[in-house]
């Protein structure tokens, strides 16, 4: 009966036209409960997707950045408590702004609209992410509100920190995370990303065609070059890239975060240290002690009286979410190859068959 409803919501979704396709996934630390799989990476040429297909994450990027940075506090290179221009002399928001404010979204830092912050994937060799987001950081230049005095999601705060990582480390962003995350995963190069490294399992974003939202694409992006032809009832995204890794980079394929949230779960992850794992996942507090909905990138919810910790990814031509139940030890993904914009809570409908009061 579970395995039914579940089957029949994603089909549903399939055969409504709400997506091209859509991979599921519920499981424990060592064990896949429930792996779906349905619909087509590619339209035009009708290619289903199958566990080893790509999607661009988008803002679950994020919960790497911040295990990053607390890999960093666990070899004493990095105190979240101290201010960031202690480690970033050129910061450009004062100096009462900690690093714990830019990982909890509470620095008051703005958050201009960021779907047109993209290059093609062709143009990836000779984009430069400084020349880019220089004159992004000197337009928005100013705080709106104070630190931590409430929660305002900013991915400019976390192009931020990984400038920091780079600072402290000496290496690019993108080798930092493949080497001290991705690496320590079990799995291959391709699965898991910030390019697609074998396009022929990428799979392609879509923009329902028919909608009030293509029309609003224009004004954020140049959908002649951004956007390829119509396939049936979808306008497809030609390959792109988004501009700043640390808030939004990754590419990998649905198994590949699964096998990053199992080693989450593990009591001893190679990841990170016990004490600062249950600091990742610890709410964060305004200065008037009212809980923000945020934990250290991760955003809290509940679910039948369980609680849970998740992300979503969304842009032009994709759409995902990673969760995880630490009290049950469980974990869940789900990615679709069509746009979308906003935290869905898709899990929700999903997850409810495996969560029990």
């Amino acid at each position: 009966m579970t395995m039914n409803e579940i089957d029949n919501t994603l089909i549903k979704e399939i055969k409504n036209n709400k997506t091209p396709s859509v991979q599921y996934c519920f499981f424990t630390q060592d064990t896949i409960l429930k792996s779906v799989q349905m619909g087509f990476a590619d339209i035009y040429g009708q290619k289903k997707v199958d566990k080893n297909t790509t999607y661009n994450a988008f803002s679950i990027t994020k919960t790497f950045t911040a295990l990053a940075i607390l890999q960093l506090s666990d070899r004493g290179k990095i105190d979240i408590n101290k201010p960031v221009n202690q480690y970033l002399s050129e910061f450009p928001y004062g100096a009462n702004i900690t690093v714990k404010n830019l990982l909890t979204h509470t620095a008051g830092i703005p958050n201009p609209i960021p779907l047109a912050w993209i290059h093609l994937e062709i143009e990836h060799k000779t984009f430069d992410r400084d020349s880019f987001f220089q004159p992004v950081f000197d337009k928005n230049d100013k705080v709106k509100s104070k630190p931590n005095e409430k929660f305002k999601y900013s991915n400019l705060g976390y192009m931020v920190l990984g400038l920091l990582i780079e600072k402290v480390t000496g290496n690019t962003y993108e080798d930092y995370i493949t080497e001290n995350i991705i690496r320590r995963l079990p799995i291959n190069p391709y699965d898991l990303a910030f390019v697609a490294n074998n396009g022929e399992v990428h799979a392609k974003g879509y923009h329902k065609k028919m909608s009030f939202s293509n029309l609003l694409l224009g004004f954020f992006i140049d959908k002649s070059k951004f956007m390829g032809k119509t396939e049936g009832k979808w306008r497809s995204f030609n390959n792109y890239y988004v501009n700043g890794s640390p808030y939004g980079g990754l590419i990998g394929s649905p198994t590949s975060f699964v096998k990053y949230i199992q080693e989450l779960l593990k009591e001893k992850s190679v990841l990170i240290s016990e004490e600062n794992k249950a600091l990742l996942f610890q709410e964060n507090k305004n200065n008037k002690g009212e809980n923000t909905g945020l934990c250290l990138s991760w955003f809290s919810g509940e679910l039948n009286g369980n609680k849970y910790f998740a992300h979503a990814g969304g842009g032009g031509g994709y759409y995902c979410e990673i969760r995880i139940y630490t009290e049950i030890n469980k974990g869940s993904i789900i990615f679709f190859n069509r746009t979308g914009l906003s935290d869905e809570r898709f899990l929700d409908k999903l997850d409810k068959y495996f969560i029990n009061e």
